[in-house]
């Protein structure tokens, strides 16, 4: 497009994540006027440690944040695959780009806050839950609680996993509930009894769960995370220091340790939901990014990865195409097949043997319908 046709482009944004918060940054880079729509009343920080990826690194260095990045991460060599009890199972480098980049290691809350701390004053609005979204071919309107309306030539919807955007004009169905909990936490170094000795990422494999130690040592502290197989579908389950302990017979006496001495206040409960591979990404006037279009299990290591590699293949959509339904249909042709991919590869992450124990005759993604 034109850089005075982008100048003229009026873009609302909904939701203040990863995907919004960046989708933001790169077309603000073009010109255009955007504002940023988000439901909370204040961005608070939630669930722990992440991988950001060499292709995300460069996203940062091409939008000029690289250093607002840099400051709350630390860069990491490997990962590493160990059985329950520390036998290595595999070792592998991270993969980089060149010297320069490599993949780094932030807390999640640290992340989004280094987003939002680069946009422009007065473009992100707290406190807009959206009610409705309306197409109106040549432009879309946004209704919040309240009343307010907003109209935009392109609303993007990167309201997450239940994001509104999507159940009104692309797909009603609701998320699919894979079987598994996650229990993430924040300790201090001091309290992980001497596993954690470098910048590298472990992951500890027993029979149904596994054990993620990822360093913050910009932070001083350690994203530990246990994931495993659980048939109760509730959004939020309630689970007891006990259940957790269970959860963890017969991995390192440590990580048990680690698991006792935890503070159930300060542990992030979910149970785990991605979407099925939506068909259509985009109208004329309103695009999904990033969860909303496309959430995954976390087993890879994908899901903000590729809310930040969709920003940036919109605004280069953006830039590039011949007019705003051209740059749409080419920023989904670019995404959706990468996307369709890594959705598909995150749902092999337990054998069979290990689904069977929980979800007898049955793939754990059928087991149970959502629940609030």
């Amino acid at each position: 497009m034109q850089s005075s046709d982008l100048k003229n482009l009026k873009i609302a944004v909904v939701g203040a994540g990863y995907g919004g918060a960046a989708a933001a940054k790169a077309m603000s880079l073009l010109g255009a006027d955007v504002n940023v729509y988000e439901q909370a009343n204040q961005i608070r920080e939630v669930g722990a440690g992440i991988g950001l990826r060499p292709a995300t690194i460069d996203r940062f260095r091409q939008w000029g944040i690289f250093d607002a990045i840099a400051k709350v991460s630390s860069p990491s060599e490997y990962f590493e695959i160990l059985t329950a009890t520390g036998e290595p199972i595999m070792k592998e480098a991270w993969p980089a780009a060149g010297d320069q980049t490599h993949t780094h290691l932030i807390h999640r809350g640290d992340f989004i806050d280094a987003l939002l701390g680069v946009l422009p004053e007065g473009m992100v609005h707290l406190g807009h839950k959206l009610q409705t979204v309306e197409d109106k071919g040549d432009s879309a309107v946004l209704t919040f609680a309240g009343g307010k309306t907003v109209e935009a030539d392109l609303v993007v919807g990167a309201d997450g996993i239940k994001s509104v955007v999507r159940h009104q004009l692309f797909s009603d169905k609701s998320p699919v509930f894979s079987g598994e909990h996650a229990y993430r936490a924040v300790i201090s170094v001091d309290d992980a009894h001497g596993m954690v000795v470098d910048d590298n990422l472990r992951m500890y494999i027993g029979k149904g769960t596994k054990i993620y130690l990822l360093p913050l040592r910009h932070r001083g502290q350690v994203s530990f995370d246990i994931t495993a197989l659980c048939p109760d579908s509730i959004w939020t389950p309630q689970v007891t220091k006990d259940d957790l302990l269970t959860t963890v017979e017969g991995f390192d006496e440590r990580l048990v340790s680690i698991t006792r001495d935890l503070d159930m206040d300060t542990v992030n409960i979910r149970a785990v939901y991605d979407i099925d591979p939506v068909d259509t990404w985009h109208t004329d006037s309103v695009v999904l990014v990033g969860d909303a279009a496309h959430s995954m299990l976390h087993h890879q290591g994908q899901g903000a990865n590729s809310a930040i590699e969709d920003a940036g293949a919109l605004a280069d959509a953006l830039r590039g195409a011949g007019s705003l339904k051209e740059a749409l249909a080419l920023y989904q042709a670019t995404r959706k097949p990468v996307t369709d991919k890594l959705q598909a590869i995150s749902r092999q992450g337990w054998t069979e043997d290990e689904i069977n124990d929980v979800f007898p005759g049955q793939k754990p993604a059928a087991a149970a319908a959502p629940k609030e």
